[in-house]
């Protein structure tokens, strides 16, 4: 069990629903607010920023190193840096839209892309981190992540089991055990076929970590099928309107979808229940509209039980269907009424 300001993340718990800003605030302050108050009203329990600068990330450079060269990216033939600095977050921004958080309810942290980013977001003091995919081979940043003692939410798109170990490893001997893992196909958007959420029980016993999924499938299938099979964190990219363009918007959800999301993965998770078989509490007043044996042609003491006159029907006041196989050819020791709930009792 993990727990991040009040809010528990286990196997116990609805799942964790992390509305990622990203750069979907399209460099407007007053946009990001307003994404606040939109993950609010949908239901989210928290909201994810990215705290990074251009050159922590990269080098001013053109030169094709730096470019973007998949043809299927929303991003193609864009340059690292200037695609970088359209989407990163404003530092001076951070504060405001924390306090704003705190304000309305909704908890709020970041992904750090670079050491001072967390020097940076312990002045603020953030109540966890995020290890984006594409810095989870970067020990370095981890280390000092893991050495805040708070919980770290780390996604493993590309990591191969080696990776993940190392990253995990390299938290731990830092003395944080507080680890989520989260499924992720770092695709943007992603396909379900490309998901793989089979994975997500198998992370949880390799790493004895808590599980989930940061998901960049349009859509919200592909998130409670995750849930269905153990993820207690579902991160979710969010935008005001996809309409409205940004560097992420394309594969983000909009309001009425990051609730909807919301809903259905707690829908989801409380589907699952435990092991049971036979009738729920909720399914014994349903049990009397079971088949049955009942008399259905009227019949004088003595005469003998056939298919015609002893059948099989609705609703469950009479013997087991299964009795039927005894009962036929036995000869009834009392007058019977056509709708008599068979027993036991009448047969001589």
């Amino acid at each position: 069990m993990i727990r991040i300001e009040n809010r528990n993340i286990g196997q116990g718990n609805a799942p964790f629903v992390i509305a990622e800003m990203s750069g979907n605030h399209n460099q407007s302050l007053d946009r990001a607010l307003k994404i606040v108050d939109a993950a609010v009203l949908a239901g989210a329990d928290a909201i994810k920023l990215q705290t990074a600068t251009p050159d922590g990330l990269t080098l001013n450079i053109d030169h094709p190193d730096f470019t973007i060269d998949d043809k299927n990216s929303i991003w193609f033939g864009r340059n690292l840096y200037q695609l970088y600095k359209e989407a990163v977050t404003p530092w001076e921004w951070h504060k405001e839209i924390f306090d704003y958080c705190r304000s309305r309810g909704i908890i709020a942290f970041s992904s750090p892309f670079e050491l001072k980013a967390v020097d940076f977001l312990e002045s603020l003091a953030v109540p966890c981190y995020k290890i984006a995919s594409f810095e989870l081979v970067d020990i370095q940043l981890i280390k000092r992540v893991a050495r805040t003692g708070k919980p770290i939410i780390m996604s493993t798109g590309m990591a191969s089991l080696q990776e993940i170990d190392t990253a995990v490893r390299t938290a731990r001997a830092e003395g944080n055990d507080q680890i989520v893992l989260l499924k992720c196909t770092s695709t943007y958007p992603a396909t379900p076929e490309e998901t793989n959420v089979t994975t997500i029980p198998h992370l949880r016993m390799a790493f004895g970590t808590e599980v989930g999924l940061s998901d960049h499938t349009m859509g919200i299938g592909v998130a409670c099928a995750a849930v269905a099979l153990g993820a207690t964190v579902v991160e979710k990219h969010f935008t005001l309107s996809r309409a409205d363009g940004g560097v992420d918007a394309a594969f983000s959800l909009e309001p009425d979808e990051l609730k909807a999301l919301v809903e259905e993965t707690k829908r989801a998770w409380l589907g699952l229940g435990k092991i049971q078989y036979g009738s729920s509490e909720s399914e014994k007043k349903a049990l009397k509209y079971r088949r049955s044996l009942y008399i259905c042609e009227d019949l004088k003491a003595g005469d003998v039980l056939t298919e015609a006159n002893l059948r099989i029907i609705r609703p469950g006041f009479g013997l087991e269907p299964k009795a039927i196989e005894v009962l036929l050819g036995r000869k009834v020791n009392q007058d019977l009424k056509r709708g008599t709930a068979m027993s036991w009792e009448y047969i001589g």
